[in-house]
Parts: C-alpha cells; sequence; structure tokens
C-alpha cells in the first residue's frame, strides 16, 4: 500500500502539537520518529507485508530484493533488521541495528539504498570531516568518545570486513559502561550506504525532538530550536515528495520504450554510362 495522505496527516498532527528542540550529538539524540525510515521507503514503492494488526512491520521493497523489519517487541537488542537477497553478480548483505538508533541516521542509509546510486566514495570521509578520532587500525571515536565504530575483519574467510557501531554510557576505555545501542553492517554491504550510514551519524547538523522524546543519554544536549513545529513537518513532507517522484521518474525510465533507430537510406550505385 503507498504511502497515504492520511498517513501524512497523522505524523502532521503529533509534530505539529509539539516544540521542537535541537538535539546533539547525533548518537545520543535517541530514536525519535519511526516513520522517518518506514515514510521514505513507502513513497518509494515498499509495501508493507505484515500483519497491520501487529506491532511489527516489515516492508518489502517492489523487487522484492530488500527487506526492513522493525520489531519493537524484538527479543535481542536488534529492533531493526535489513536484509539484502543476491542479485545478479551482487552478494547478499545483512545490517542490523539497535533499539536507540535514531530514525533519522538509519533513514540515510535507506535513502541511499532507494536512489540507487552507488557513488564511490570513502566512508570514513564524512567521520573524519566531522572531527573524529580515527586511526589506521580502522577504528574512529566521536569527540565525547562515547560513539565508536570499528572496521574490522570477520575472519580469515572473507575477503571484506564488517562495520561495528556502538555507542556507551561511559567514555573511559577500561570501563566502558553499558551499551546504548549499536550497529552492525556485514561485509557485503555496498561502501556507499556504509557512507550513507555513518554521513548522517556524524553529520554535526542536529536532530529535532519534541520536549518528552526519549533522548539516549543524559550527556544529550538540547535547545529550543529555531525551527517551528509546522517546519518539521514540512521538512518531512518536502523530503517524502521528493522521494516519490525520484521513485516514479524511475519505474517511468525503466518502462519506457527503446526509441527505435533512425531508418537508414541504402545508396544506390551510379549508372553505368
Amino acid at each position: 500500500m503507498p504511502l497515504s495522505e492520511r498517513q501524512l496527516d497523522v505524523f502532521a498532527d503529533k509534530h505539529a502539537g509539539q516544540m521542537p528542540f535541537d538535539t546533539s550529538p547525533r548518537h545520543l539524540a535517541g530514536p525519535g520518529d519511526a516513520r522517518h525510515v518506514t515514510h521514505g521507503l513507502a513513497a518509494a514503492g515498499w509495501a508493507t507485508v505484515s500483519d497491520p494488526l501487529s506491532a511489527e512491520i516489515v516492508m518489502a521493497s517492489p523487487d522484492h530484493r530488500y527487506r526492513l523489519q522493525f520489531d519493537p517487541q524484538s527479543a535481542t537488542s536488534a529492533w531493526w533488521r535489513l536484509r539484502a537477497a543476491p542479485g545478479g553478480n551482487d552478494h547478499g548483505w545483512y545490517a542490523e541495528f539497535g533499539e536507540l538508533v535514531p530514525a533519522e541516521v538509519l533513514a540515510g542509509l535507506t535513502d541511499a539504498l532507494i536512489a540507487r546510486s552507488s557513488p564511490q566514495s570513502d566512508p570514513w570521509q564524512p567521520v573524519t570531516s566531522a572531527g573524529w578520532q580515527h586511526d589506521d587500525a580502522g577504528t574512529a571515536l566521536s569527540p565525547d568518545s562515547l560513539c565508536r565504530i570499528e572496521h574490522r575483519p570477520m575472519s580469515e574467510f572473507h575477503e571484506r570486513p564488517s562495520w561495528h557501531i556502538e555507542v556507551r554510557t561511559s567514555s573511559d576505555e577500561s570501563f566502558p559502561g553499558p551499551r546504548i545501542w549499536h550497529a552492525y553492517l556485514d561485509e557485503h554491504v555496498p561502501d556507499h550506504l556504509v557512507g550513507a550510514f555513518l554521513g548522517a551519524l556524524a553529520d554535526l547538523r542536529p536532530l529535532q525532538r519534541g520536549m518528552f522524546d526519549r533522548t539516549a543519554h543524559h550527556r544529550a544536549v538540547q535547545d529550543p530550536s529555531p525551527m517551528r513545529p509546522q517546519q518539521v513537518v514540512d521538512a518531512h513532507t518536502a523530503r517524502v515528495k521528493t522521494i516519490r517522484a525520484q521513485a516514479r521518474a524511475g519505474r517511468r525510465q525503466q518502462t519506457a520504450p527503446a526509441t527505435a533507430p533512425a531508418p537508414t537510406t541504402a545508396v544506390q550505385p551510379a549508372a553505368r554510362r
């Protein structure tokens, strides 16, 4: 079922009634509204294939290759799971994300997925540009040292290493404290998707949260946002409409008939005199 105007109105009713607060850093901002992810996918033509009366949401891409599961009743620490089936010469892959991952950060990855573009970029570039500590061992620490990114080998049997992101309650390396949330992306997740996730994570712009929204840690900084509630709603609506227009343009391009080659006129040989 495509994203309806009624669903957008429900989102607007919630957010238009609460004053936004600029919340940073992003890794401590809390989960936010899951519809930042699900509305974007629905606008791109993904279908909900789960029981509509269940708390679990399962969405599938139009080509059925990709599948997203959101399970707020999961018995594990992973509430979000994203899978890609093998296709053509591409490997299948798997990624998972914990309960308190900010929805806007995860949407950075899913937006890049549905855009179907794969620029060759260094996944570390947005992290280092944001001032995170990056070393040659394949790790990076956020400025507050609460978020750690690791790019490490799975085993000697895998050619490409996997990505592990953890946010902890303490910056003490000897006792980092309990884990707040995590993300895991296996060795076959495309680099541009990893880069999109890390870029959204390290983005210095604050996320908007309501006064009583759950944050991930007491060190999250909240200040009254210069944005009005309606501007938050308008930004979400504009993003969804852009994704919808891009998806429609992509479908038209795929179904457009091939242009017939221009007819050629045979050159007749000159008559002999």
